[in-house]
């Protein structure tokens, strides 16, 4: 084979790149050639060869800007990245359509490795249009360990098998959930998601199973429990872990058997669900606690997802930070467009604690409070802020802060779970689920137990009362 038989990798760039661009370029394996807006010249190519476009609007005047757009309009089978500065106004339509254009775009200076890495997935048939069709609801998936994820997850999604969803808090469960019933045979049936730490605690049996007129005080009706009400659909149990005890049996009678009891009814039901579960805290430590069935997790692990830390998806945040805004854009009125260098680098760096929920969070902000086109780091609050592994010794300080306050409030409401709610101005709830994060086992300490160095004050602590 001759060397003019090899497919060639080229970048062409509309506008004037820098001699240190172009040679980052070369080095990378990517030829630059300069095209001409005006003239249309410099799209030429073989069969066999992989060009990505480059609009430069660093230098680009009014006109020059709209004969960009015409020219993205007469080749929207090319893949369009962008390279705009700090003052670029997105407030322009032709400047918008641009941008929207774009598979992703880079401030000046340029980052050179983020560009040289957006076009090797390029190189390798990688598309944004592809990320945001390839699984339901799920965009921002380009990170080694997403497509891990993403792959178990199409495979279990037509399995009419239970699935449990592990991850922390925000890493995106309910929307896996959604995934994996939207790739299913249920897709056109009912998706009921179910928070079971939010449940009235004296209700839950009902709110699952529903009730028969005159079961207890104040059933002046039949109630459709949420699992008769998802028939030929899903049902996703969100924070399993909080389910009581009590419940955790009929659901296991359900998994096992396939029916259910209404709440005064001798009748067994038989919906046709589909049972996901998704938990953040370790319930085969929750199982040796006697917290959780032993019988219960296993029917609920027969196939298991877990979805990984933003911190862990290196590549997401960026993506899923544009489909954010690009979102919030739809529904609000906002100068933002993009973000800037300094922002992608912040977000890139941060360890994003509460994860993909802090990331939609404090994006809608920095779509509000920015005053241009570009969002920065200081928008997104994160100037200043230290990268991901120096934030270990900073989280665990914060973990270890957190459950220091939570045992001190508890031994100064002399263990009385609502009054230290209240203390904290949080809910019971939150309570129990805080001791659980933390390991605090109150059984221990209504029994007057040692609990590392922490006890029960003698004559001072009155047994925990779970009023539930």
């Amino acid at each position: 084979m001759t060397s003019e038989q090899v497919s060639r990798r080229c970048v062409v760039w509309f506008g004037q790149p820098t001699a240190e661009e172009c040679a980052s370029l070369a080095q990378a394996g990517w030829r630059t050639r300069i095209g001409d807006v005006a003239t249309r010249d410099g799209v030429g190519m073989r069969r066999d060869d992989v060009v990505v476009a480059m609009a430069d609007l660093r230098h680009s005047d009014s006109d020059t800007v709209q004969s960009m757009g015409r020219l993205m309009d007469e080749y929207p089978w090319l893949p369009w990245l962008a390279v705009v500065v700090q003052e670029t106004s997105a407030d322009a339509p032709e400047v918008e359509r641009i941008l929207r254009a774009s598979a992703a775009f880079f401030t000046a200076p340029v980052d050179m490795k983020r560009l040289i890495g957006t076009l090797t997935k390029i190189g390798c048939g990688w598309s944004p249009a592809v990320e945001k069709a390839d699984v339901p609801g799920i965009v921002g998936a380009i990170s080694p360990v997403m497509r891990t994820t993403m792959a178990s997850l199409r495979k279990y999604a037509p399995v009419d098998l239970p699935v449990l969803i592990t991850g922390e808090t925000g890493s995106g469960k309910e929307v896996a959930a959604r995934a994996l019933h939207g790739l299913s045979r249920r897709c056109e049936r009912p998706f009921v998601a179910i928070n079971c730490g939010a449940l009235p605690l004296n209700l839950v049996q009902s709110e699952l199973f529903g009730h028969e007129r005159g079961a207890f005080t104040g059933a002046n009706a039949r109630r459709i429990g949420h699992f008769e009400a998802a028939d030929g659909g899903t049902v996703f149990l969100d924070e399993i872990g909080d389910l009581p005890l009590d419940a955790q049996t009929s659901l296991l009678r359900l998994l096992q058997e396939g029916t259910l009891l209404r709440v005064g009814s001798s009748q067994p039901i038989k919906p046709d669900v589909r049972v996901l579960a998704a938990t953040h805290v370790d319930l085969e430590l929750a199982v040796a606690q006697g917290r959780f069935r032993e019988d219960l997790y296993y029917r609920l692990n027969v196939l298991r997802l877990h979805m990984p830390a933003l911190r862990e998806r290196k590549g997401d945040a960026e993506l899923l930070a544009q489909h954010f805004l690009d979102a919030f854009r739809l529904r609000h009125p906002s100068r933002a467009r993009t973000f800037s260098g300094d922002a992608r680098q912040a977000m890139r760096d941060f360890a994003w604690p509460g994860n993909v929920r802090e990331l939609l969070n404090r994006v809608q902000r920095a779509a509000v409070v920015a005053e241009g086109s570009l969002i920065s780091a200081a928008d997104l609050d994160l100037q200043g802020t230290l990268p991901a592994i120096g934030r270990s010794n900073l989280d665990l300080m914060r973990v270890s802060a957190e459950r220091a306050a939570v045992l001190q409030c508890l031994r100064e409401s002399h263990f009385n779970i609502s009054e230290c709610g209240r203390r904290l101005n949080v809910s019971r709830v939150t309570v129990y689920r805080l001791c659980k994060k933390h390991h605090i086992a109150l059984d221990e300490l209504r029994e007057g137990a040692p609990f590392g160095v922490l006890r029960p004050e003698k004559g001072g602590a009155r047994p925990v009362t779970q009023n539930m």
